[in-house]
């Protein structure tokens, strides 16, 4: 069935797009974070007719869609949205930029912008803590590496470890990873989410994944992101974690304030959220 392109009233769903090739809850996560920025409802789709591309490394599909002028006439907006690599540039007069997720994709795309934020960021707001912080370390491993023995070896070496599948609801996921007292990511929504809620984190190895949108996130909020945990590392690495507070939570305060500010009013329902302040 051919989904028409409308304009609907603020109480109407606003039309987002987010990747749902794979289970993933950073990608879901997108729904969940725009509504509250919204303050409105938020409902998947396509490309062709969506209002806005949001959370994720998703540039790519953007650029694939709107090449050329849509036919319809539909311009989305781009708000916090990343890459995972180098793309054409010539979609950015079919589309409005409000705000990328870090100066890495602003170089890459040319936008004359100092306005940077990953949606994942407003996790904190969207979803409250699920309750107190727990003694145990949060492991979460990008969808590509799903079953790697080396996990099941690490998770039987230390009980301190605790899984949690990337594949789960992203309520499920960010409730695990609020009570976590430090959290060990491959998955970039891991990292955002973990700051998210304050708690300290270690990026892990993505191995054969590109490693872009890593260091594109780490500095939008002045993060010294060095390299990551190996893989055979992790049980090692254990005791030197740190779990206090973040040295870059200005950063975070930053960009979060940024992205409520920069939510195109257009799209927005009511009330209106306040920006959060920096350094808070």
């Amino acid at each position: 069935m051919t989904e028409a392109l409308q304009t609907f009233e603020v109480t109407e769903p606003l039309r987002l797009f987010w990747w749902k090739g794979k289970p993933n809850f950073g990608d879901a996560l997108s729904k969940i974070v725009t509504a509250y920025a919204a303050g409105r409802p938020v409902r998947h789709a396509r490309p062709k007719y969506c209002e806005m591309f949001g959370l994720g490394s998703i540039l790519q599909i953007a650029e694939r869609n709107y090449r050329n002028p849509s036919e319809n006439g539909n311009r989305p907006w781009v708000w916090g949205s990343g890459m995972m690599e180098s793309i054409g540039l010539g979609f950015r007069q079919n589309v409005r930029i409000c705000m990328v997720r870090g100066p890495i994709t602003a170089s890459l795309m040319g936008i004359k912008s100092e306005r940077y934020g990953d949606p994942g960021l407003l996790t904190a707001e969207a979803l409250p803590a699920a309750g107190p912080r727990e003694d145990k370390i949060g492991l979460l491993v990008h969808h590509s590496q799903l079953g790697d023995p080396r996990i099941q070896a690490a998770l039987q070496a230390e009980p301190r470890l605790y899984y949690i599948d990337v594949q789960g609801k992203p309520e499920t996921v960010c409730a695990e990873i609020s009570k976590c007292a430090h959290v060990i990511s491959s998955s970039l929504h891991g990292l955002v989410v973990a700051d998210a809620y304050g708690i300290a984190n270690t990026w892990l190895d993505p191995e054969g994944h590109a490693r872009l949108k890593y260091y594109d996130y780490a500095a939008s909020i002045g993060r010294v992101l060095p390299v990551p945990l190996k893989m055979d590392d992790i049980v090692a690495a254990l005791p030197q974690l740190s779990q206090g507070a973040l040295p870059y939570v200005d950063g975070i305060a930053k960009a979060k304030a940024t992205l409520l500010e920069h939510f195109p009013a257009e799209l927005r329902g009511a009330p209106k959220h306040t920006p959060v302040a920096s350094g808070a």
